[in-house]
């Protein structure tokens, strides 16, 4: 399975840092390919070490004026020529996607991917890893979008709220029938 995580390339604390690297070793163990924004820093880069030291592959979708972070190495690299085309190449890659803690780069790939499942446009399986409960303040504003008629679709037909980095995998695992 590919799967196309989409978090911060920000250097980051041990309670964001250690469930990072505990759901890459998951993608490797279990043979999965990280589709990820292609950054050799911060949190990307950890995520990245943990799924090739697990044996997983490697597959980056970065940016131009993001070219010199990449990671040398990773089994494939495409350097985008701006944001909007940078997403889409994510998500064509990907079977899944998993949003991790990130600033407002992952909040708009986290959007838009939300938004395309909401109007049918890709049925991929998407997971909110809530680590340290910091998606807390964003599952709540969703709750209230579909209380009062904002989404029309379930919230549970959109996304899936993981608390851990093994439910986030078996979710996805149940989703695409590859457990």
């Amino acid at each position: 399975m590919n799967i196309c995580v989409f978090l911060s390339a920000a250097d980051l604390d041990e309670r964001y840092t250690r469930p990072a690297r505990e759901f890459a070793k998951l993608i490797g163990k279990g043979g999965h390919t990280l589709v990820w924004g292609g950054s050799n820093v911060g949190l990307m880069k950890v995520v990245a070490d943990g799924v090739e030291e697990a044996g997983g592959r490697l597959v980056g979708v970065s940016v131009e004026f993001l070219a010199n972070k990449t990671r040398p190495a990773a089994d494939e690299m495409v350097i985008a020529p701006d944001l909007a085309e940078r997403k889409k190449l994510l998500l064509e890659k990907a079977d899944a996607v998993v949003i991790m803690v990130g600033g407002t780069g992952t909040l708009d790939e986290a959007t838009e991917i939300l938004e395309l499942k909401k109007h049918g446009r890709t049925q991929k399986p998407v997971v909110l890893l809530n680590t340290a409960g910091f998606y807390d303040g964003l599952r709540e504003q969703f709750r209230r979008m579909e209380e009062e008629g904002f989404l029309p679709r379930p919230l549970t037909d959109l996304v899936f709220f993981a608390e851990e980095p093994v439910g986030a995998l078996a979710y996805l695992e149940e989703q695409l029938g590859t457990r």
